[in-house]
């Protein structure tokens, strides 16, 4: 008799699931859309100003404030230290956004190629219909042709009933009327 199967429980005669024994997961797609919001607050005007205004702030107390207050005296270390450590981190960030827009480019441009592919054949087809219609108005009267015909059949019997009456005007009258 087969027990039920505890959550959690190691079968030898099943694989095991993938990242099981590697710890804690995570969500790439989580990861990669705050790399985007931070590169994209990275690259605006609002980060340069806030930057600016800190690093002006920085420079200004460390020049300024009275000796036992510098944090930070004169060649400016621990600044150059907090810079470095900030392009070391923007830097990745930005080329994780980068790949995530270029993977997003790619899926739009093979949706684009699909529909593309799918609106040449789709034109194709209605080509292929209206040559076929075409033809097949090629081989069929048009209401043009029809009052033609009839236009010269009409003419062509008034003139026979002209040729009949004049023909029975000079026969003259009969005998025996």
């Amino acid at each position: 008799m087969k027990t039920p199967r505890r959550r959690g429980e190691l079968r030898m005669d099943q694989p095991l699931e993938r990242g099981r024994l590697r710890g804690p997961s995570y969500d790439p797609e989580q990861w990669g859309r705050l790399s985007e919001r931070i590169a994209r607050f990275i690259g605006s005007w609002r980060f340069i100003a806030w930057m600016t205004a800190v690093i002006v702030g920085w420079l200004a107390w460390n020049i300024f404030a009275p000796q036992d207050l510098k944090p930070d005296p004169y060649p400016f270390i621990f600044l150059t230290l907090l810079l470095s450590l900030q392009a070391s981190y923007a830097a990745p960030l930005i080329l994780l956004a980068q790949n995530r827009q270029s993977d997003r480019d790619r899926v739009q441009y093979l949706e684009d190629l699909a529909t593309t592919e799918r609106l040449v054949s789709d034109t194709e087809y209605l080509a292929r219909e209206i040559a076929a219609l075409r033809m097949a108005l090629g081989e069929m009267a048009t209401r043009d042709y029809l009052r033609s015909e009839l236009r010269d059949l009409f003419d062509e019997l008034g003139e026979r009933l002209t040729e009949q009456e004049s023909h029975d005007e000079d026969d003259g009258p009969s005998i025996g009327a």
